[in-house]
C-alpha cells in the first residue's frame, strides 16, 4: 500500500514537473521572438537615425536604395552592394556601414569654389573611383572602362571623362577639367566665387566672367516638379545634378519659381535657358513668376524656356515641339543637347479677368468678339485657344482641315474661339471625323455667363463658376524655346498647308 502511494506520488509529481516544463518552452518559443523583434527593431531605428544625421549634416547629397539599377560597389570596402546609399550629385555609392566614413573621406562637387588666394579660371579633374557608366570609354586609351566585377576605373564627376586604373597617370590628377560636352550649360563652382566677390565691390558687368573664354556661353536652370507624372521627376533631378553644377538644378516642391529665377541676375543678360520638367499647369507657374520679375524691372535677365513634359496632356510642350509625355526614353545627355540646339520664339500670354455679376434674365451664355456681339447655335461648351493643341493632342481649330481657315498661331496676338456640341462631339474631331463650331478669331473675347453653375477650366485647372463676365485681353509676351527635332503628322500637315497658302499668294501677287 504505501509502495503504491508512493509511485503515485512520484508519478505526480514528474507530471507537474513535465507542464511546467511545458510552459516554460511554450513562454520562450512566444517571448523570444518578441524580444529578438524589439531588439532589432532598435537597432534598426537607431541605425536609421545615425544614418539619418549623416544625411542632415552631410555635404553629399545622400538617398538611400534598396537596389541599385546595375551592378554597385562600395567605394570604401569595395565590396558588392546590392542595397545602401547613393550621392545624386557626385555619382558615390557605398554599404550602410561605410556611410560615416565614406562621408568624411571623400568630397562631393564643389557648387561654388572659395578660396583664399583670389578669383580663379579653371579648376583640375575631380576624380571618382569605381561604379562609372558600362557605356564610358577611357580618355587615354579610348577602350571600354567599367567591365570588369569590381571597384575599379575612375570618372570625372564635372566633365564625365572616365579613364582606367592603369591609365590614371599623374598628369590626369592635376589637369584642368574643361566640363567636358556640356561645358556651355554648366555654371563653373569658380564663376559664382567671382560673382560673389564682385557683388561685394558692387560691380555688375557680369558680361565679362564669361567662363572658358567662350562666346556663347547659355548657362542652364532646371525646375522640376517632383509632383508631376509617374514619379519621373525625382529621377530626373539627380540625372541633370550628375551631368551640371546642383546649384542650378531645383525641386520646385522645396523652392518657389520666383526663387529659384533670381539665379538669372547673377548670369550674363539674355543668355540664360530655363527647362521647366512638368506639366502645362508647371510651365504656367514658371511663366508667372517670369513675368514677376519684368515688374521687378528685370527685363535684361529674361530667360528663355523649354520644356520637358511630364504626366499627359501637356499640349503647350506638344505645340512647341517637346513631344506630349516623357517616360525616360530619351537620355538626360540627349534633353540637354535639345536644349542647346532650340531656336527662340516668342509665345502670347493672356490675362483673364472674370467680375462676378447677376444676370438671371438671360437664357444662353453670350459671346464677344472684339466688341462685336456674337449669335451663339445651341452649344454644351465654349473653348478660348491660344496654342495648336488642346485636349491632350487634337488640333481643335484646323479640325478635319477642309476648310481654308487661317492657321492657328501662338505669336500672332488673337484668340481662337470654337464651341462645341458636347462630348461625342469633342471625340469625332479627335479622330478628325467633325469640325468644331468655329466662332472666330479676336484680340479680346468677353463672356457673360447666365446665373447657373457652370463648369470652367483655365490651364487644366477646373472649378465651378456663377454668374459673371469673363474677359480675356493680351497681357504680355513670353520667351519660349521650339524644338523642331520631332515633328508629328499633324504638325507636318500644317507646315505643308502654310507653305501652300504661301505659294498661292505669291501666285496671285
Amino acid at each position: 500500500m504505501a509502495g503504491a502511494e508512493s509511485g503515485s506520488g512520484a508519478f505526480s509529481m514528474s507530471s507537474v514537473v513535465a507542464d511546467w516544463s511545458l510552459v516554460f518552452w511554450t513562454l520562450c518559443s512566444v517571448i523570444l521572438p518578441v524580444l529578438i523583434t524589439l531588439w532589432c527593431s532598435f537597432h534598426r531605428s537607431r541605425r536609421q537615425m545615425l544614418i539619418r544625421d549623416i544625411f542632415c549634416k552631410s555635404k553629399h547629397d545622400w538617398h538611400y536604395t534598396d537596389l541599385f539599377g546595375q551592378p554597385s560597389y562600395c567605394c570604401v570596402c569595395a565590396q558588392h552592394i546590392l542595397r545602401g546609399t547613393f550621392c545624386s550629385c557626385c555619382g558615390l555609392r557605398v554599404c550602410e556601414g561605410c556611410l560615416k566614413k565614406a562621408d568624411q573621406h571623400f568630397l562631393c562637387k564643389e557648387i561654388v569654389m572659395r578660396s583664399e588666394g583670389g578669383a580663379h579660371s579653371s579648376m583640375p579633374h575631380h576624380w571618382i573611383r569605381g561604379n562609372v557608366p558600362l557605356c564610358s570609354h577611357c580618355m587615354v586609351c579610348k577602350q571600354q572602362c567599367g567591365t570588369q566585377p569590381k571597384l575599379c576605373d575612375y570618372r570625372c564627376v564635372w566633365c564625365q571623362c572616365t579613364a582606367h586604373d592603369e591609365c590614371m597617370l599623374d598628369c590626369l590628377k592635376t589637369e584642368e577639367c574643361t566640363f567636358g560636352e556640356f561645358k556651355d550649360l554648366i555654371i563653373p563652382p569658380y564663376y559664382l566665387s567671382t560673382i560673389d566677390q564682385m557683388r561685394k565691390d558692387k560691380r555688375t558687368d557680369y558680361e565679362k566672367v564669361v567662363p572658358y573664354c567662350r562666346e556663347h556661353w547659355i548657362p542652364v536652370i532646371i525646375l522640376a516638379n517632383t509632383r508631376s507624372g509617374n514619379n519621373m521627376g525625382e529621377t530626373l533631378l539627380g540625372e541633370f545634378k550628375i551631368l551640371l553644377n546642383p546649384v542650378q538644378v531645383f525641386d520646385l516642391s522645396k523652392i518657389t519659381p520666383a526663387k529659384a529665377l533670381q539665379l538669372c541676375s547673377l548670369l550674363p543678360c539674355n543668355a540664360v535657358r530655363v527647362l521647366v520638367c512638368g506639366g502645362d499647369g508647371t510651365v504656367g507657374w514658371v511663366l508667372d513668376a517670369i513675368d514677376e520679375m519684368k515688374i521687378k524691372g528685370q527685363e535684361r535677365f529674361i530667360p528663355q524656356v523649354a520644356i520637358l513634359p511630364l504626366g499627359t496632356g501637356n499640349d503647350l510642350s506638344n505645340t512647341l515641339g517637346w513631344g506630349a509625355g516623357y517616360a525616360g526614353e530619351v537620355p538626360v545627355e540627349q534633353i540637354l543637347r535639345n536644349v542647346m540646339e532650340a531656336d527662340g520664339i516668342v509665345l502670347d500670354r493672356w490675362k483673364v479677368q472674370v467680375t462676378s455679376k447677376g444676370y438671371y434674365n438671360l437664357r444662353k451664355p453670350k459671346l464677344e468678339l472684339d466688341g462685336e456681339r456674337i449669335e451663339l447655335p445651341n452649344l454644351e461648351g465654349i473653348i478660348v485657344l491660344n496654342i495648336g493643341y488642346w485636349g491632350g493632342g487634337c488640333r481643335l481649330w484646323e479640325g478635319m482641315g477642309d476648310e481654308p481657315y487661317p492657321l492657328a498661331r501662338h505669336d500672332d496676338g488673337l484668340l481662337e474661339v470654337v464651341g462645341v456640341h458636347g462630348s461625342f462631339h469633342c471625340a469625332q474631331i479627335q479622330v478628325k471625323l467633325a469640325n468644331p463650331v468655329r466662332l472666330g478669331q479676336a484680340h479680346t473675347v468677353r463672356l457673360i455667363l447666365k446665373s447657373s453653375k457652370m463648369p470652367m477650366q483655365v490651364d487644366g485647372e477646373p472649378w465651378a463658376q456663377g454668374p459673371c463676365t469673363v474677359t480675356i485681353t493680351h497681357k504680355t509676351h513670353a520667351l519660349m524655346l521650339y524644338h523642331s527635332g520631332e515633328q508629328t503628322d499633324d504638325d507636318a500637315s500644317s507646315v505643308s498647308e502654310q507653305e501652300h497658302v504661301r505659294e498661292q499668294t505669291d501666285e496671285d501677287v
